[in-house]
């Protein structure tokens, strides 16, 4: 590629070979794209990217680059550790030549991130090289910041030759002595001192010098901005005298001419710049997938495998769905028909395998106590699927459509999102990285950027501005998603009108603006699990922190399958571990009245108390419909069957949110239900005629033009992505289509028009379908065992007082008491002790915790339950149960049934710990008179009673809200009292007036 573009210049005089972008998080502010778009401009024809100790940007550099025609080359500037000060580590420049240096860059890096991190460095260790080899990496010196350039600072030339001459050893004609002239002037005399011994070791070793550049920011104007990144990820404020500045104003982007009078005493040095570049040809394959191998239990192909475990699994769903034998032998031929045709399809593509391992490990959750979700996005229309177990929708049964999640016309990966119980995801996980190998799983890395509110606070700290300042000038920002601080300074005329008042916004703004949007820190993606053939590193290198945690890929989502790795989602659902909680309870007490145990696969869909329940909006904690929007369309809906909460799921979202109305009239009969041509009837019926669906879409260009639905599939994603060349083509084609079925053109256009107005807010019927069966799920269970649906919510949600406080709120207008805490009776969650009735969980009282819970239900379990305080304490291990978790409990209630007075057993509390401490010490004594005596000082205090108003202030301290009473209820009792006896001493004729 170098020659290629030597076309638009016959010699290149330089190419650059040190970047550090914004992905090397601590000391960069270069986007890839300038950076790409400065050679371009100085037609450089190949270009380095090497950032600190990762490879966060390779690939998106790579695809920049050569997407502009520009070589790129693939490197990293490593910390080397310091085996004598570890405090002094030295750098250098690894550059991949080819394939194989690249790989071995990936696993060397994810080495000094995995086994040796110091402060924060993954470094690398010098004796890696002898073990590992070199083969298809060049090491560049590191200059001044290199353990040849501490050396020369040292004036130990002999040193300096030896490390030289070992660097050569270890990388034979690839090893560059690299010289940099980047220092301000008082560090001038070192810089040229260092360059001279560095001439004198390449003529002894014969080895070649390099000139490079390290650049850190674009343009010159950009050194402030890029000190303001250093000092927020260092912690500095810039004005900080004693901060470290190891940057000079002239590490920006310098052009060939400026670099070759740079060095126009060393053109050499100029030139193996260039001669780097021809000899590092890394090529990536990108775009090509590597599943892990599924092992088969008798070596079968992965394809007749899936065959056979589709068709056992169909036969076992089929059983639950028709238990009559002659009404299952009448379904069976239309699911056969469904599951060849779609077997046929992932066989031809190649995606077997996905699909067994994504069972297999969806059903160890399903058979280890790991509650699933029935399915998320378009995989639930697939038979096979469903067959497998890896969704729990009948795609037959609501008509769902393959074609949605797996297109046979376009090949692209499928893509489950698969629900996990949040509690339970994580022993998911563990089974993956046991069965393919600790080394071939991994998570995968965010980076989280500089957005508008984020970047004014934090240039604000490092410039030192008053936080009350900084805070009123981020509160100016709108609250609009994605906004930037351009977009901000139009729409919010104050926040521009004191940018031309204020100086010290001027200068925030001005630096804010060149940092906002640029990489801040890393993070690790919500759900998305990598699971490789081999060794993750053998793809991307791996990074984590330095106790070892968050292990994750180095590259995002996109960049880890362009580079074939494949993304499994295991995404955490809180309504999961509700519902599990809740049929254990509900199970728990049916068992107790004599029946059979409910099971979610077995659920009936046309519950007539579930939907009145639905009716009347009665949806806190129902998944999907709790929120105030959604309560007033379920007024105005009244859904009866289960295809109004898929709709009413699809529906209330922005954009078709418009059509709720006409969807309500036209389902009470209040609108006539019109179609926009009458081969879309049997399509729209169940939407009465609204379009909400994609599928919708796809059915009606199959219909109406003749589409593949595969075909169909295409022709949504056109009109989503609005291409107006894409979109001529496929309005000449549906229009083609239609008028084979006796349309006119001009009606066949219309229809068109319509589609696309309605694949512009169409939702996915199978996602919203999946979770419809999880609203109806949660539903079921509320009108029908609301103690043990309401105790497992608050459960869920211990952590959260005001959630709590939501949920409890939601109690009595469901006719659930529920009752205080109780030392001798709760447990550490909420418990429904009947079908009315919910205990309050001792976890849930602030300041107390699960290990201290946990020691006080044992002590419970151990030896009954407890007398009194005195005994409570005496009990216990007062270091895991210390005084703030006692006060916390009397305040909560939890000692109300042991004694009436929670004042007392507050003033007491000092006294029956110190009694325990002194049995717990003569215990531990061989005592001349036996065991202790009991103490007469085991009585609490005699003190006055709280006050209702007291009483209730200390509970809301312990549980985050006024559970028993509200304070305002004394008011309204006097008030009360007030007008009955003024209205007695009034006459009939004066009585209306006061009221």
């Amino acid at each position: 590629m170098l020659q290629t573009s030597q076309s638009r210049q016959n010699t290149p005089k330089f190419v650059h070979l040190r970047c550090h972008s914004e992905y090397s998080i601590v000391d960069g502010i270069v986007r890839i794209d300038d950076y790409v778009n400065q050679a371009l401009s100085d037609q450089i024809p190949a270009l380095a990217l090497t950032d600190l100790s990762n490879l966060f940007g390779a690939i998106k550099f790579y695809k920049a680059a050569r997407g502009k025609g520009i070589k790129p080359i693939i490197g990293c500037d490593i910390w080397l550790e310091n085996t004598v000060n570890r405090d002094q580590p030295s750098r250098l420049l690894l550059l991949c030549q080819s394939q194989a240096g690249y790989l071995l860059l990936c696993q060397l890096i994810s080495r000094a991130y995995l086994s040796n991190q110091y402060r924060g460095r993954a470094e690398f260790k010098r004796e890696w090289f002898v073990e590992c080899g070199t083969e298809g990496l060049l090491l560049l010196s590191g200059a001044l910041a290199g353990d040849i350039g501490q050396a020369c600072a040292q004036d130990n030339f002999d040193l300096a030759s030896k490390l030289a001459s070992d660097w050569q050893s270890l990388f034979p004609g690839r090893f560059y002595l690299e010289v940099q002239r980047i220092a301000s002037e008082n560090q001038k005399f070192q810089q040229e001192s260092y360059i001279q011994h560095a001439r004198n070791i390449a003529n002894m070793l014969n080895l070649p010098i390099v000139a490079t550049h390290p650049i850190q920011f674009t343009t010159p104007d950009d050194f402030r901005a890029h000190e303001a990144r250093t000092c927020i990820s260092e912690g500095y404020v810039l004005a900080d005298t004693r901060r470290p500045k190891n940057f000079t104003t002239e590490q920006y982007f310098k052009t060939q001419a400026e670099m070759s009078a740079l060095f126009a005493d060393m053109p050499e040095a100029l030139t193996n710049s260039v001669e780097i570049a021809k000899r590092c040809n890394l090529a990536l394959v990108l775009g090509k997938n590597y599943l892990p191998n599924f092992p088969t239990p008798n070596n079968e192909s992965l394809n007749e495998y899936l065959i056979a475990e589709a068709r056992k699994g169909l036969a076992l769903r089929l059983q639950v769905l028709y238990p009559d034998e002659q009404i299952r032998a009448a379904k069976q031929a239309d699911y056969d028909i469904r599951l060849d045709f779609e077997t046929n399809v992932i066989n031809q593509m190649g995606f077997a395998g996905y699909f067994l391992i994504v069972a297999d490990f969806i059903n160890w959750a399903k058979n280890n106590g790991v509650p699933v979700g029935p399915g998320r996005g378009s995989g639930a229309g697939s038979v096979v699927a469903y067959s497998l177990g890896i969704t729990d929708l009948d795609p037959l049964a609501y008509n769902l459509l393959f074609e949605r999640f797996l297109n046979p016309d376009r090949v692209s990966m499928p893509d489950f999102d698969i629900d996990f119980c949040q509690e339970g995801r994580d022993r998911v996980i563990d089974y993956v990285k046991q069965k393919y190998g600790l080394d071939a799983v991994s998570q995968i890395a965010t980076f989280g950027t500089m957005a508008a509110k984020a970047v004014i606070r934090d240039v604000g700290r490092v410039l030192d501005l008053p936080f009350h300042f900084v805070d009123g000038i981020s509160k100016l920002i709108p609250l609009e998603l994605g906004i930037t601080l351009s977009d901000a300074l139009v729409k919010e005329p104050q926040l521009a009108e004191r940018r031309e008042n204020e100086e010290e916004l001027r200068e925030l703004l001005e630096l804010a603006l060149r940092l906002e949007g640029l990489v801040r820190n890393v993070g690790m993606h919500a759900g998305g699990v990598l699971i490789s053939p081999g060794k993750i590193s053998d793809f991307s290198p791996i990074y984590c922190q330095a106790d070892g945690a968050s292990l994750v890929s180095q590259y995002d989502k996109d960049d880890v399958e362009a580079v074939g790795l494949v993304k499994f989602d295991f995404l955490g659902l809180r309504t999961l571990t509700i519902l599990e909680l809740a049929l254990i309870n509900a199970n728990k007490q049916r068992a107790e009245e004599g029946l059979p145990a409910l099971s979610f696969a077995t659920l009936p869909l046309n519950d007539k108390a579930t939907f009145q329940l639905l009716k009347t909006a009665n949806t806190t904690a129902v998944f999907q419909l709790e929120s105030r929007g959604m309560k007033d369309m379920l007024k105005q809906a009244l859904p009866d069957c289960f295809e109004d909460i898929i709709a009413l799921v699809a529906l209330y979202r922005p954009g078709p949110m418009d059509l709720i109305p006409d969807f309500c009239r036209r389902k009470h009969g209040k609108q006539r239900v019109e179609y926009p041509h009458p081969l879309t009837e049997p399509i729209l019926k169940e939407t009465y005629g609204i379009a909400v669906y994609q599928e919708q879409v796809m059915q009606i260009a199959q219909v109406v033009a003749g589409y593949s639905l595969g075909g169909a599939d295409l022709l949504r994603r056109a009109m989503g992505k609005k291409k107006q060349e894409e979109m001529d083509a496929q309005r000449k084609t549906f229009t083609e289509g239609a008028v084979k079925n006796n349309m006119t053109e001009r009606q066949a256009t219309e229809l068109f028009d319509l589609l696309e107005k309605f694949a512009g807010y169409g939702f996915n019927k199978s996602h919203a379908a999946a979770y419809a069966l999880v609203a109806y799920q949660t539903a079921y269970l509320k009108a029908h065992y609301p103690a043990a649906f309401l105790a497992s919510t608050m459960s869920a949600d211990m952590n959260n007082t005001d959630s709590v406080h939501i949920f409890y709120d939601d109690c009595a207008p469901n006719l659930i008491e529920v009752l205080p805490p109780d030392v001798n009776q709760s447990d550490f969650k909420f418990t429904p002790i009947s079908k009315s009735q919910i205990l309050y969980g001792l976890g849930a009282v602030k300041g107390t915790g699960l290990a201290a819970i946990e020691v006080i239900l044992q002590a419970r379990r151990q030896d009954g339950p407890f007398k009194d305080l005195f005994d409570f304490c005496n009990r216990l291990d007062l270091r895991k149960v210390n005084r703030r978790v006692v006060e916390s409990l009397i305040r909560a209630g939890a000692f109300d049934q042991l004694s009436p007075s929670r004042n007392a057993l507050l003033a007491g509390v000092a006294t029956a710990m110190a009694v325990a401490e002194q049995n717990s010490a003569n215990s531990n004594q061989n005592s001349l008179f036996g065991e202790v005596a009991d103490n007469a000082a085991n009585i609490l205090p005699t003190v006055p009673d709280w006050t209702e108003q007291q009483r209730l202030l200390e509970e809301k301290a312990a549980l985050g809200f006024y559970f028993s009473g509200h304070p305002y209820a004394a008011y309204q009792k006097d008030l009360a009292q007030f007008v009955s006896t003024t209205l007695a001493n009034l006459s009939p004729k004066e009585q209306p007036q006061l009221l």
